[in-house]
């Protein structure tokens, strides 16, 4: 009996519509929800969570609770599998309905597994720097590298208050503060009137104060954090690791901006004081770390070439951004050069790279700035689904509507 009563609910034309209304609910919400969130920290709240308790809408929170993206399309998928089974029937008279339906499966299903499988990641780097890896465009990590190891923790777990100890680090590590966003301002030696957050590394040159965390895709958070590092004998002090010293991109562009300020020497310089490594010593060994955009390493190596920005003749109008990469993989032993543009992504390793933004052209030669380029970096082995879903949806309702046409002509001429 409670068999039956499941299999009915499941095959019931009542749970689509309702899933349906509550899919329209869901969209609707999260659609008015990233002028708060932002896009991504939406689709994190509504669309990728199995329950979705809360909302905030027009700057306040809102209380309810409603079946998340993931919930809807798991309950969704079954319900069109059960429906299917127990009305239609497998013959080829239904050919076109059971191939629609199977299209509309496919696109389900991978739907989820492009939620569950996908990575977007980014390359940054600068004319004659070699990359072997990509940075992921929103996660971090903590790095501690003593030569032989490296330990890498993740930002998520570096929260005010928190102790981390792990077995490769001869050290606790305590989180005095930690800011998903941040500013920096330089200290110029004759300058220093406020305190430092710690008179350790970059913070003796460097300010660094909390900033609201920025929900646009135009933006980016820098995130910055205060640890204490202790062993069991004594402490090291207060230090502060931040994406502006981990991440080349961004040291690179501190460096730009400072040109024209100070010159291109003690531009430089700055640069250089914000990018020196920090490390401790402790139990024999040196530990130097630093926070950084978590790395996915590849079994390859890109290098730029040369990066170009093109504009229409006589305006400021961008006309075409296109990087020349030396691609190297020691296993295949290519060594070959590559255009990557807007238009004509690499597709290499499983992974899809696309022209994104570069800083080239003459006004940055001019300036005395080294041309850069980056890099979206997507993978997503499920991304065939979309069009061969599309295909099997439309070949199916054209084949049934090809054997009703047939079979409606037929009988007029018959009669």
């Amino acid at each position: 009996m409670l068999i039956k009563k499941i299999v009915s609910l499941f095959t019931s034309l009542k749970l689509t519509v309702t899933l349906l209304a509550f899919s329209i609910v869901l969209v609707f919400v999260g659609t008015l929800a990233q002028a708060d969130e932002g896009l991504y920290g939406a689709q994190a709240h509504y669309f990728k969570q199995w329950i979705v308790v809360g909302a905030n809408l027009f700057g306040h929170y809102v209380p309810l609770l409603l079946p998340g993206g993931y919930l809807l399309g798991t309950l969704l998928l079954a319900n069109l599998i059960c429906a299917h089974i127990q009305r239609f029937q497998f013959t080829t008279k239904k050919i076109g309905i059971q191939l629609a339906h199977a299209g509309v499966i496919v696109l389900l299903v991978g739907q989820l597994a492009t939620d569950f499988l996908a990575r977007e990641l980014q390359v940054n780097f600068i004319e004659g720097e070699t990359r072997g890896y990509s940075d992921s465009a929103m996660d971090y990590e903590l790095v501690f590298n003593d030569g032989n190891n490296v330990t890498a923790i993740p930002a998520s777990l570096l929260k005010r208050g928190a102790e981390l100890k792990y077995p490769s680090l001869a050290f606790t590590i305590r989180v005095k503060e930690f800011w998903r966003n941040s500013d920096l301002n330089f200290r110029p030696p004759m300058m220093k009137n406020s305190p430092s957050l710690t008179t350790n590394g970059i913070a003796a040159k460097f300010d660094f104060r909390p900033l609201p965390e920025v929900k646009t895709t135009e933006q980016k958070n820098i995130p910055t954090a205060v640890l204490e590092l202790a062993d069991t004998k004594n402490s090291f002090g207060d230090w502060v690791v931040s994406d502006f010293a981990g991440e080349p991109g961004i040291v690179q562009g501190i460096q730009n901006g400072y040109i024209e300020q100070v010159g291109a020497e003690m531009a430089r310089k700055i640069a250089g004081d914000l990018a020196a490594p920090q490390s401790i010593a402790t139990d024999g060994r040196t530990f130097t770390f630093t926070l950084r955009p978590e790395r996915v390493r590849h079994p390859y190596s890109l290098t730029l070439l040369k990066a170009t920005h093109t504009v229409y003749p006589g305006t400021d109008t961008p006309k075409d951004f296109r990087s020349r990469v030396r691609l190297e993989n020691s296993t295949t032993r290519e060594n070959r050069e590559v255009e990557i543009s807007m238009n004509h992504p690499l597709r290499y390793g499983g992974y899809t790279y696309y022209q994104s933004q570069m800083t080239a052209g003459d006004l940055v030669e001019r300036a005395g700035q080294t041309p850069s380029s980056v890099l979206q970096v997507v993978r997503n082995p499920s991304w065939l689904t979309p069009y061969i879903g599309c295909v099997m949806v439309g070949l199916g309702l054209v084949i049934q509507f090809m054997k009703h046409l047939v079979g409606f002509v037929s009988k007029r001429k018959v009669k």
